[in-house]
């Protein structure tokens, strides 16, 4: 197979940005190949790989016959060869390539291309020079990227996102018809197959929201409920993108990436005083998503650095939890601006003490607020201080420690008399963190006294990630303490 996708030109001596494990998995012509192709992302299979200033990444991947399949990918295209005999566009081995470059940059050391690849290299960028034209020099095949050709790129695209989102809105009005009832006789074959048609529309966001879709059936009583609500999202979500021309520009980015477009990272880049507040390792199947969360001591700013690490390998990016580093963030376009990309760092670490945070009353009005900006939201990061935590009738919360007493009293009687856990001065812990060993570590590190601890707010609770010691003041000052402790 020999596969060309685009026809622009190769940049010349231009950095050239690495892709993310999530732009690679949106180029996957369908769901199998996107199994496969994560399959192959790990380095065992491949030899000779590497990769040019260009933005030209290879290598050889091992098969099922005595010589390896050769794989190439312009990344400024991009654009896809490979010796394999498979007619899907990209094949398994274009993925696992661009894969194993998302996960683990250091098995690409820059070098010269093989013949092979300088072969392929050089008859795709003289195509695309006959087909822009003649060039304005003599020294013009390497010219930069066609902007035109980027534009009808991204217009095929969104077209096609929007024949999926238009099929997914007529199989939701069909759900609902049919009553949600049907849907837990249906079993999970039906939401695999709609995600499937989503991934066939280049929109693994809502491809990944419609098989989120099939776990609910099963999740205990009340799931019906539970199925409405997140059928009224996906629905808000297809309507957003059918309408993104009349949204604000913050919100129309939003939807872009819920959606599952790949966004750059565009704002201008911040650089403060870092302080590391979490680490911590997701599976996604064969995929593993590491998030670190940050607080810019100057700027007042949180900030979310998003890895990702290919069949079964960690994540290369990894900072301490608990120091503080000198660094530019550069942030990414939608509602609120969580998302970040690490840049230049300009010092070493030090050790630092909490953030301030907020009382344990006021965090659900700051979930209420990221709301606004981003309607599917599932929780937004909070530091809480002086918070205990304390048994509940249905699991754990953390009640402020500074609240009123005959307000607390009144909350204990409500929760008993009505059902349920005390709202108003104290936070139900999140189911998902009821069963963690991290629960126990909070209990002991505030022996029933006040602690700081940052986590995330949701509608299902608050979930801890670290917590401080009593005597660690906010912002490092005064009395030292002890050392955050990782929840998670």
């Amino acid at each position: 197979m020999q596969l060309s996708h685009g026809g622009e030109s190769s940049p010349t001596g231009a950095p050239v940005a690495r892709w993310s494990v999530e732009q690679v998995l949106a180029l996957a012509p369908d769901a199998a190949s996107r199994k496969a192709g994560t399959r192959l992302g790990a380095a065992g299979p491949w030899s000779g790989t590497g990769c040019d200033a260009s933005g030209a990444v290879w290598g050889l991947c091992k098969g099922s016959g005595s010589t390896p399949y050769r794989t190439v990918v312009d990344t400024t295209g991009p654009a896809y060869a490979c010796s394999c005999p498979s007619r899907k566009f990209p094949c398994k081995h274009a993925l696992g390539l661009l894969l194993l470059r998302a996960s683990d940059d250091g098995a690409f050391p820059p070098a010269e291309p093989a013949d092979w690849v300088e072969e392929w290299l050089t008859g795709r960028r003289a195509r695309a020079a006959r087909e822009s034209g003649p060039a304005a020099g003599g020294d013009s095949v390497r010219g930069p990227a066609d902007p035109a050709a980027a534009r009808k790129r991204a217009q095929r695209r969104a077209e096609r996102v929007t024949g999926g989102a238009q099929e997914l809105e007529q199989r939701l009005g069909d759900l609902l018809r049919g009553g949600l009832a049907a849907t837990d006789r249906s079993g999970y074959g039906l939401w695999e197959e709609t995600a499937a048609r989503m991934v066939d529309a280049q929109a693994p966001g809502l491809a990944a929201r419609v098989r989120e879709l099939g776990a609910i059936s099963g999740s205990g009583p009340g799931w019906p409920v539970r199925l409405l609500e997140e059928c009224g999202l996906l629905h808000l979500l297809d309507t957003a993108w059918l309408g993104r021309d009349r949204l604000p520009d913050p919100l129309a980015a939003t939807v872009r990436t819920r959606v599952g477009l790949p966004q750059a990272a565009e704002g201008p880049p911040v650089r403060d005083q870092w302080l590391v507040l979490a680490q911590y390792d997701t599976p996604d199947g064969k995929i593993v998503a590491r998030r670190i969360w940050l607080y810019g001591r100057g700027s007042g700013r949180t900030a979310l650095l998003l890895s990702f690490g290919a069949a079964g390998r960690s994540p290369a990016q990894a900072l301490p939890v608990g120091a503080t580093i000198d660094a530019e963030l550069t942030p990414y376009p939608g509602g609120g601006q969580l998302r970040a990309e690490l840049g230049e760092q300009f010092g070493a670490t030090t050790a630092a003490g909490p953030p301030p945070g907020i009382a344990a009353a006021a965090a659900p009005a700051v979930y209420g607020n990221a709301l606004r900006d981003d309607p599917w939201l599932d929780a937004w990061p909070v530091t809480l201080r002086d918070v205990i935590p304390v048994p509940s009738k249905d699991g754990w919360q953390l009640a402020d420690a500074h609240a009123d007493a005959h307000a607390n009293a009144h909350a204990d009687a409500h929760a008993e008399t009505h059902g349920g856990t005390r709202t108003g001065s104290a936070l139900p812990i999140a189911p998902a963190a009821l069963s963690r060993p991290g629960l126990w570590k909070l209990v002991a590190l505030s022996g029933g006294g006040p602690v700081t601890v940052f986590g995330e707010i949701g509608h299902r609770g608050f979930e801890p990630f670290a917590a401080w010691d009593p005597g660690e003041d906010e912002e490092g000052a005064g009395t030292t303490g002890g050392p955050v402790v990782q929840l998670v």
